[in-house]
């Protein structure tokens, strides 16, 4: 007891009594009374207790969950807690077999709910819960059976990219480098199947993970066209997934090309599909036409679809033959297939008389065209005069002045272009003034041109003397 709020010393004797030892799980009624020095009885207190004990043991404990290492456990409020209260709460396990129980928490758990870590794998094991309060732990509460530890089981689930779940076509001679991602546990094992058998390892290379699996073909071949499968298998449980490959190249030329009609300007041509596709559709065909008489290929038609076609504008009177490719997703064919016949575009109305051909005499005399004008230049400022001549054959061309010929005088330069003659004259002087003349000679005869070049002294600038 404790005495609080005394005003001053005062001499005062306490006494307390309880009442007789009740039963088991009964109250205690426990009295108190203080008396005054002088007998007076100044107030008398009865406390009623209850007795202090364990609590019920916690109901419905289950299991919540198990992995490889793992149980989570979960369980609800004992139905007797008492005067004691409930503190929290104590798991515990041991193996199957074993009595000695460990436990999982260091410290009082006071959720009903706890996972028990580190487990063995494998290992049956026994759980039990206590409840614990200041009188002592509860009667525990312990699951029917023992639990498992068994590993993850995860269903094998492959993961097929998109570009991959339509017909997957490379051409012959490339690389081909499959990852095919997957999951599940424990680790499953990939198995690669080409048309129902196991892909022969000299021809394709496997490497598998425990996250993948890798198909690779260095150089591509028509042979590794094929359906592959992949098969993914955990114990009695499997995942397969499908990948139809095909390895193309150039088609082969068509079959059987012929001439089937030929009217006014036109040919009909007709022709077979190839005998080898290339392991691929045949988009269309190209068709080229050659003269007979100049041999020159030209493509009249491209991607033409269908086996055959009428080939127009025609020269008449001409021989035509004709070639066809065929094309794939690789391309055109490396050869060609040539008509079987030709095609005769045949003359139609009159016949044409034949006129013999008579070659022109081209043989005439010296004629000038373009006779040379009169120039009136200036001294120190290089001229020309032109003038243009025809004649076969080609005529001897001589110019003079002043009817004297004109030789080497590098003052001069004589040019005749295609029968443009030209006579340039650098720098002339008044000295250089006079007839000029030109004269085309062969052995038909010849012909000539003057003309008349003044030069004119350039004109001198004084300056005025100043008186």
């Amino acid at each position: 007891f404790h005495l609080k709020s005394t005003s001053r010393p005062e001499q005062w004797f306490w006494s307390c009594s309880a009442s007789p030892e009740p039963e088991p799980n009964e109250e205690k009624q426990l009295s108190a009374s203080t008396h005054h020095k002088f007998g007076t009885n100044f107030q008398k207190t009865s406390l009623v207790l209850s007795p202090s004990a364990p609590t019920s043991e916690p109901t419905r404990l289950t299991v919540h969950d198990v992995t490889d290492s793992t149980c989570s456990l979960r369980w609800l409020a004992p139905e007797k807690i008492g005067a004691g209260g409930l503190d929290g709460y104590v798991i515990e396990y041991c193996k199957e077999g074993d009595t000695e129980w460990v436990a999982a928490n260091t410290d009082l758990w006071e959720k009903q709910g706890f996972v028990v870590r580190g487990l063995p794998v494998g290992e049956k094991i026994n759980f039990r819960v206590v409840a614990v309060n200041i009188a002592g732990r509860s009667p525990p509460a312990t699951l029917s059976q023992p639990v498992t530890i068994r590993e993850i089981v995860e269903h094998p689930k492959i993961r097929l990219p998109r570009e991959l779940r339509t017909k997957y076509i490379r051409k012959v001679g490339e690389k081909i480098n499959l990852t095919i991602p997957f999951q599940g546990k424990p680790h499953p094992v990939a198995t690669w199947l080409k048309d129902g058998q196991p892909v022969d390892p000299k021809m394709v290379n496997v490497r598998n993970t425990n996250v993948d699996s890798i198909l690779f073909i260095r150089s591509a071949e028509r042979e590794h066209s094929g359906t592959y499968e992949l098969v993914l298998k955990i114990e009695n449980m499997e995942d397969r997934a499908t990948i139809n490959i095909r390895i193309i190249e150039r088609p082969g030329p068509p079959v059987n090309v012929r001439v089937t009609d030929v009217w006014g300007f036109n040919a009909a041509l007709e022709w077979e599909p190839p005998k080898d596709d290339g392991n691929c559709e045949v988009t269309g065909y190209t068709i080229q036409k050659a003269d007979m008489k100049t041999k020159e290929w030209f493509t009249v038609y491209e991607h033409n679809r269908r086996t055959n076609c009428t080939v127009s504008d025609l020269i008449m009177g001409n021989e035509y033959m004709f070639r066809v490719y065929s094309e794939n997703l690789c391309g055109l064919s490396e050869e060609p297939r040539m008509s079987k016949n030709t095609a005769v575009v045949s003359k139609t109305g009159e016949a044409l008389k034949q006129v013999g051909f008579k070659e022109k005499d081209m043989a005439c005399a010296p004629k000038f065209t373009q006779p040379l004008v009169d120039r009136s230049v200036v001294a120190g400022y290089s001229t020309a005069i032109t003038c243009s001549v025809r004649g076969f054959p080609k005529p001897k061309i001589v110019w003079m002045k002043n009817r004297m010929i004109i030789g080497g005088d590098p003052k001069f330069l004589m040019q005749n272009n295609q029968g443009v003659l030209t006579l340039n004259i650098r720098k002339p002087s008044t000295f250089d003034a006079g007839k000029y003349c030109c004269m085309a000679v062969n052995d038909l005869g010849q012909d000539e041109v003057e003309c008349k070049l003044d030069v004119r002294a350039s004109a001198v600038h004084t300056k005025p003397m100043q008186s």
